[in-house]
């Protein structure tokens, strides 16, 4: 670890003393908002738009971070500036928040300093999230539908993004089963299309952009970006509740997220999507998305994957010292 820094509750401490307390309510609930940003050119992409959902998911949970929104939003820039010089010019990063309403008061006698709310604020390198994206970029993903379903609304609502996620993480592994490559989307108790267990799904049929309602869902900032993307070139945008046989009638298939932006599926419960290439609709959004933020997605990810190994070899050599 060279010398990164994180934000952590009213200080700047380095990465490997940020330590949360196992009485802390994110783990004793996974009682956690939290949002993850990305840098383009080395420049947050978006951050306001994930910072005002970010306060949307503590107001539903009712936790206070004890800070503005402007004043989160200063602090992000300040733990940016404060790790850029630990990568080269050319990186780009990850911005991790995570707010909790922090330890539990039953074990207050142990924090005389009183139970303040954890409030984290980290950057890594980006490079191997997007050099483990090649795959995707290159062949597409795979897609299937677990038997895990997604949460309704009522019962805890998925709009908030929060670290109660354990939904997620059982589609990934009955996904996982099927498949060391496929990636789950879920459906709610109706039947319905919902999300990945990260990311959105989106649907082209007839040269129309299609997305499930957004009831039981994350809305997501990529799929909002998408959607203006769309808009911008003449692409009608639908949003409609969507099934299974909707998806295996799609002329093509792409996910959304942060960290990727946008890729395409080659296949959908083992159907091939199209012609199991980037469709055309895809490709004029990919070519929407290089435009707004100035990179070519792909080859960057490409880039970052030849530079990978020497990065990990770096990181190893920092902790040993």
């Amino acid at each position: 670890m060279p010398n990164r820094v994180v934000y952590f509750s009213g200080e700047f401490v380095p990465e490997s003393e940020a330590r949360v307390s196992i009485f802390d309510s994110a783990l004793m609930f996974g009682d956690m908002a939290f949002e993850m940003t990305r840098t383009f050119g080395g420049e947050p992409f978006k951050l306001r738009a994930h910072l005002d959902r970010l306060y949307a998911s503590m107001k539903l949970l009712e936790i206070d971070s004890g800070m503005t929104i402007d004043e989160m939003e200063a602090t992000t820039h300040e733990a940016l500036e404060r790790n850029r010089a630990t990568e080269p010019g050319d990186m780009d990063w990850q911005i991790m928040h995570n707010v909790s309403r922090g330890p539990l008061s039953f074990y207050a006698s142990i924090f005389p300093e009183g139970c303040q709310p954890t409030v984290t604020i980290n950057c890594w390198p980006m490079i191997r999230h997007l050099a483990g994206c090649v795959p995707k970029y290159d062949e597409g993903v795979h897609l299937a539908i677990p038997s895990q379903l997604a949460l309704p609304a009522h019962l805890l609502d998925p709009k908030a993004k929060t670290r109660s996620r354990i939904h997620y993480h059982l589609a990934n592994v009955q996904a996982a089963r099927l498949g060391a490559d496929i990636m789950p989307v879920l459906l709610d108790p109706d039947g319905f299309i919902t999300e990945g267990s990260g990311y959105n799904v989106l649907f082209v049929k007839d040269g129309k952009l299609y997305s499930p309602e957004p009831r039981n869902m994350l809305r997501g900032v990529s799929r909002d970006v998408t959607f203006q993307i769309a808009r911008a070139a003449g692409i009608e945008v639908i949003e409609v509740n969507l099934d299974r046989y909707d998806a295996l009638q799609a002329d093509e298939i792409m996910i959304s997220a942060s960290s990727f932006c946008l890729c395409h599926a080659t296949t959908f419960e083992g159907h091939v999507v199209g012609n199991g290439d980037p469709g055309p609709v895809f490709q004029r959004l990919l070519e929407g998305w290089n435009q707004l933020v100035g990179t070519d997605i792909p080859q960057q990810a490409h880039d970052y994957a030849a530079r990978e190994a020497a990065w990990v070899a770096r990181e190893e050599a920092a902790i040993r010292k």
